[in-house]
């Protein structure tokens, strides 16, 4: 009742407004002119596409530029490899490689190196490479005085043909060492432990001892993941207290259950590719890699072992 009187009392204040005095009330509140529409310029195709090819020219320059320094860094580095593998051949002789390797200052007691199997290579063919190229590795630490190597791919195929790959790795270290070969004991995180072909308890020849050890990337975040929850449960039943988890503690049971961290981790592809390797592994872990290469050679785990004689560690506190 009270906004009707007063909406009737402001019409008729209102209406004895004049035409101009209504206009001049409502003018503060109107919007502004619109501005008058401003002519598109013309199109200019020529110049469109002058500019277009520019951007193209320039475009297939770099591309040009850049393939041809790949090319070229390539075939620098495939020439380099093969006089390098001409200086440096093993001949399948332990002795040549000790030769090799007289000089370096100091050598990896834990070797690691990432072996791949590729997709086109799945089957029994592929298999057998990858079995190659673990024996040849395996050789050439022996005959290098490296105790230690440790095999990572990333499916686990190899972890399910432990004793053929004992199988293989013995017929190579034979091919080299010929009688006094050296004696091989091959594990896995959670696999029991071959020596010889036999389960553990032989002791190590005069020849030498080269343990070899078969991990995957069920080793890596797994574990880690695994060790979280068993500690949050231990912690919950009250059997361990939070204060007693330290790195020390985690380092323990990772080294335990997968392995120590290695001194050296060679990649034989031309990528810095970790491929889910155990990432607690690598913190201090010395990683080399020789650019455009693809294949497991001999030349690149020598320019591994003598880069990693020039290493220097430097620990901070």
């Amino acid at each position: 009742m009270v906004a009707t009187q007063e909406t009737q009392l402001y019409r008729k204040d209102v209406n004895k407004l004049s035409v101009q005095e209504r206009e001049s009330l409502l003018k503060p509140y109107l919007p502004t002119k619109p501005l008058k529409a401003t002519r598109k310029p013309k199109s200019q195709p020529i110049r469109m596409f002058l500019k277009t090819q520019l951007h193209l020219l320039v475009f297939t320059a770099m591309h040009l530029l850049f393939s041809i320094y790949i090319r070229l860094r390539q075939a620098i580095h495939i020439i380099v490899d093969r006089i390098f593998a001409i200086l440096y051949y093993h001949h399948r002789a332990p002795e040549l490689i000790k030769q090799d390797i007289r000089g370096l200052a100091k050598i990896p007691q834990h070797l690691s190196v990432i072996l791949e199997l590729k997709e086109e290579d799945q089957g029994l063919a592929g298999l057998e490479k990858l079995l190659d190229d673990v024996a040849e590795v395996s050789a050439w630490c022996s005959g290098a005085g490296i105790p230690m190597l440790s095999v990572y791919e990333r499916t686990g195929i190899l972890k399910d043909h432990i004793q053929r790959t004992h199988r293989v790795v013995s017929s190579k270290l034979h091919s080299y060492f010929g009688r006094h070969v050296p004696t091989l004991q091959i594990q896995a995180p959670h696999v029991p432990s071959f020596l010889n072909g036999d389960e553990l308890g032989r002791a190590s020849s005069a020849a030498g001892h080269l343990s070899i050890l078969l991990i995957s990337e069920g080793d890596g975040r797994a574990t880690l993941v695994d060790l979280t929850k068993t500690l949050t449960e231990m912690s919950q039943r009250n059997k361990l207290s939070a204060d007693d988890i330290s790195l020390d503690l985690i380092d323990a049971e990772i080294s335990e259950s997968v392995m120590t961290e290695p001194d050296l981790l060679i990649l034989f592809g031309p990528y810095v590719k970790l491929q889910g390797y155990p990432p607690w592994q690598v913190r201090l872990t010395e990683i080399y890699h020789s650019q455009d290469n693809c294949g497991v050679g001999y030349q690149v785990f020598l320019q591994a072992l003598y880069s990693f004689a020039k290493a220097q560690m430097k620990f901070g506190r």
